[in-house]
């Protein structure tokens, strides 16, 4: 348990924040600026939700995606309906806050969110706020002070709202247990599923059908408003680039930042973890006695079993990375080879060996030579950036016939983009910026081609463009499409098919009939640990009636077929005490304060008049 803790603190804190996230207020144009362009992806009582707010938060959540997965993760498997759906309701929670915000007069003061400015972290430095911050922030956000403080007196009490209606929320002692029972609890499940492709060959399709069915989904047939585009970028680190850094420059870095290049000591300690103190002095004294058996005792006695196996090894680790900072001060207080008093922590008592230790060093400055060269060189960029970022911007708006201007005064390429629709893709780069495609598509950036304004796509970055070549949206013939469109009938049919015999089939096994169906392994699954399973199917899985055993259920798996589960067993959770039961129960507030706040979200949907353009959610 404690080595788990120790070894894997990041990975728990990720986990943590995805499941504590706070309610985050975005999209609140209609209140701060206009919107132009584009359409709307909702309407909440008559105030819009732009397709322009719906493509800036799915930006957003992909780069919380790419921050926990990595910058190189193909996003374009998590482009689903279901998440596109998932956004937008979001939104729709969100403007269905800050209506009732407004509607209730709650609305924060200026003064009170200027404090708010002046007190956040992110904008502090050396212990005081910095305007250049703040002011960078604002440049990347597009807003400006004044629209940043309506925006936040609406944001504050929103968010204030929404944490009083979840901390209000809480399970009885005995209901919060029974949850908890029932996550731990898990089913052995096999899974046996009825393909829809051998029933593509049993479809027969007329013209009749395949018309009816392409005149039903015109949309679908469409090719999209498109554009091609060039543009230029100014890149703080290509301006650092283009700079270099010199030798005395390099080193005056280094000495100025010594600190931050040393390495800092690292121990070794091993650990023996009980219940109980008298019988932590009692391990202490046999350590004390025989230090050579230090391993032995531990794999006797120590009630962390991930380290008990390895002799209560803990690894070599600096401060700051365990999850005691009782048990750290110790290790770090102890000679190589003493054998500690019992530490008392969260987690019990323990008995502790420091078994090595490396001192901490400078490293030279050909060691960090690599990153302090592109450390200076970025600061360089940074500066350089900051100088010509209101000029680059100035010289595109006044000279918006052409980038050449732009391009030859500050030494950038004209870079060129093929044809695009209006809506976000890998494929086109900078260009995939909700507010520099919204200007690609607006009627002056189609029709007069002026330069976009230039936007910072990202810290450091800023892009002008411009359009070079239009298409308008077009309907396909049904001949052009017809391919296609006896493609996708005949995979829906196939599959309505493949439904009718897997629901026959599972009729069939519940009935006590035996079924002609290859089974997968069979595999325990829980509700913390799907195994794979998909939410839906965990679902089934989970909500089975098994009573009698084996169970039988089964799910519709779209074009793809149909599934039937064979719950073979089931496993009750194992009774548990102590800070791991104590989370749990936490947890289980956690999710009955969230469940709360949906329910709250809702009364005020079923009160307002919400409107979702799925269309327009499609196409951006």
């Amino acid at each position: 348990m404690f080595d788990f803790v120790a070894k894997h603190k990041r990975i728990l804190q990720v986990v943590l924040i995805l499941t504590v996230v706070p309610f985050v207020f975005f999209g609140l144009e209609a209140y701060t600026r206009s919107t132009p362009g584009g359409g709307d992806a909702a309407t909440v009582d008559g105030t819009p939700i732009s397709v322009r707010e719906f493509s800036e938060e799915t930006r957003r959540q992909q780069e919380r995606l790419r921050e926990i997965l990595g910058r190189d993760t193909d996003l374009s498997r998590f482009d689903t309906p279901e998440l596109r759906n998932a956004i937008v309701d979001s939104l729709v929670a969100q403007r269905l806050m800050t209506n009732e915000v407004v509607s209730a007069r709650l609305t924060a003061s200026k003064e009170e969110v200027v404090a708010a400015i002046l007190a956040a972290p992110e904008f502090q430095e050396g212990g005081r706020f910095s305007s250049d911050r703040y002011a960078n922030y604002l440049r990347a956000a597009g807003l400006s002070d004044e629209g940043n403080v309506m925006r936040l007196r609406l944001e504050m009490p929103a968010s204030r709202l929404a944490g009083a209606i979840r901390g209000t929320a809480f399970q009885p002692h005995s209901v919060a247990e029974r949850l908890v029972a029932l996550e731990g609890e898990q089913r052995e499940v096999a899974e046996a599923f009825v393909s829809a492709e051998p029933f593509v060959a049993e479809i027969s399709l007329d013209d009749a059908k395949l018309k009816a069915y392409y005149e039903a989904n015109l949309a679908q047939f469409k090719v999209p408003e498109r554009v091609r585009a060039e543009f230029a970028v100014l890149s703080a680190e290509e301006l650092g680039r283009n700079e270099g850094v010199s030798e005395a420059e390099l080193k005056a870095a280094y000495e100025a930042r010594a600190a931050q290049f040393g390495v800092a000591e690292q121990r070794r300690a091993s650990h023996i973890l009980v219940a109980a103190k008298d019988e932590a002095e009692k391990i202490v004294a046999e350590a004390r006695k025989s230090p050579q058996r230090f391993a032995e005792l531990a794999k006797q006695h120590s009630q962390d079993t991930g380290s008990a196996e390895k002799g209560g090894d803990l690894g070599m680790n600096p401060r700051g990375s365990l999850a005691s900072k009782a048990l750290e001060d110790v290790i770090f207080g102890l000679k190589e080879n003493q054998v500690s008093d019992p530490v008392q922590t969260d987690f019990g008592f323990h008995v502790v060996r420091v078994t090595a230790i490396q001192p901490g060093k400078l490293r030279p400055l050909d060691e960090v030579r690599a990153e302090l060269t592109a450390e200076v060189a970025k600061q360089k960029g940074a500066k350089k950036f900051a100088e010509a970022a209101e000029g680059f911007n100035n010289l595109a708006y006044e000279q918006s016939d052409s980038l050449k201007p732009v391009a030859e005064r500050y030494k950038v390429k004209i870079q060129s983009a093929g044809w695009f629709a209006n809506q976000p893709s890998l494929e086109i780069g900078p260009l995939a910026h909700p507010k520099l495609l919204a200007a690609l598509f607006s009627p002056d950036g189609i029709k007069q081609r002026r330069n976009t304004d230039a936007v910072e796509v990202s810290p450091g970055v800023l892009v002008a463009a411009r359009v070079a070549d239009h298409q308008p949206e077009t309907q396909r013939p049904f001949e052009e499409v017809k391919a296609e469109v006896t493609r996708q009938l005949a995979r829906r049919e196939a599959a309505a098919l493949a439904k009718k015999e897997g629901e026959q089939k599972l009729a069939a096994l519940q009935k006590g009939e035996a079924g002609a169906l290859q089974w997968a392994a069979a595999k325990m699954v829980s509700r913390q640990d799907p195994q794979g399973l998909s939410p839906a199917a965990l679902r089934k899985v989970m909500t089975a009636n098994v009573a009698k055993l084996p169970a039988y259920t089964g799910l519709e798996r779209g074009e793809q077929g149909y599934a039937i589960y064979r719950i073979v067993k089931r496993v009750a959770a194992a009774p548990s005490a102590g800070a791991g039961h104590a989370e749990q129960l936490a947890r289980i507030d956690q999710q009955t304060g969230a469940i709360q706040f949906e329910a709250y979200v809702a009364s005020l949907r079923a009160r307002a008049k919400v409107s979702v353009n799925r269309a327009n959610l499609e196409r951006k």
